[in-house]
């Protein structure tokens, strides 16, 4: 006997429905040691699930001018902005990214702050897994394109009607087949260093859409871990995902 995914969590973890939804929406729910994907997939009627907890954001650093906070995984940057909607958002990360983002406190440090992102003065240093043996530094300076469908954004190189976007990949550890590197990017397109790492051939972990997915690992192993702005260092831990690789 089979049933809908999100009917299945929601009697085993006693909630409702739509919750149960969301769950699997997030990227939160395994089952049988894979991610489950499509909420409304039929499963077994016996399915076992394991519900990872979204963790809470935190507050790295806050004065009058501005607020860095760390974002978890599993949660889009609107969700964050919505807990501080008095505030001015500066930085996006993609829902599965985790790391720094920051608010401006008020309108005169955002006009400051936005015009260091436009002129590329921001430094923003970022950690993650890939497929492949990185063993040198490497630069890629190729345009991205970004399109956006029905709310959802993809974007792919494209020499002729893409925006410049440079990004600078460092090793800093080989494990197998695997590679974990500090990536710096000078700019900010849409999804840039999942691209230009696919593009080079070190597609990211866990990324279904430019990377490599893989059965042991729920989310795109890509973390903001360094962003400074005039004189601000903000650093937020890696998680414990890009430690060690415990998901061969």
């Amino acid at each position: 006997m089979y049933e809908k995914a999100y009917k299945l969590l929601a009697k085993q973890e006693k909630i409702s429905n739509s919750k149960a939804k969301e769950l699997i929406d997030r990227g939160l729910v395994r089952a049988g040691g894979r991610k489950v994907v499509i909420a409304r997939g039929e499963l077994k009627a016996n399915t076992k699930f394991v519900v990872k907890k979204l963790a809470n954001v935190k507050v790295i650093f806050e004065d009058e001018d501005i607020l860095a906070v760390d974002k978890p995984a599993y949660m889009t940057t609107d969700e964050v902005a919505n807990k501080y909607n008095d505030y001015f958002l500066l930085n996006r990360l993609d829902k599965e990214t985790s790391g720094v983002m920051l608010f401006a406190k008020n309108e005169e440090f955002q006009k400051k702050a936005i015009k260091e992102f436009k002129q590329n003065r921001v430094y923003k240093e970022y950690v993650a897994v890939v497929e492949g043996k990185v063993i040198e530094e490497v630069t890629i300076d190729l345009p991205i394109l970004t399109i956006k469908n029905r709310g959802i954004a993809k974007s792919k190189i494209d020499l002729s009607k893409g925006k410049i976007a440079t990004t600078t990949v460092y090793p800093m550890l080989v494990e197998g087949n695997k590679s974990k590197i500090k990536v710096v990017i000078d700019t900010g397109r849409t999804h840039q260093i999942r691209v230009h790492l696919n593009h080079l051939g070190f597609p990211i972990i866990g990324d279904s859409i430019y990377g490599i997915t893989n059965p042991n690992v729920n989310r795109v192993l890509l973390h903001s871990k360094v962003t400074k702005i005039f004189d601000y260092c903000f650093e937020s831990k890696e998680p414990k995902e890009f430690k060690v690789f415990d998901f061969n």
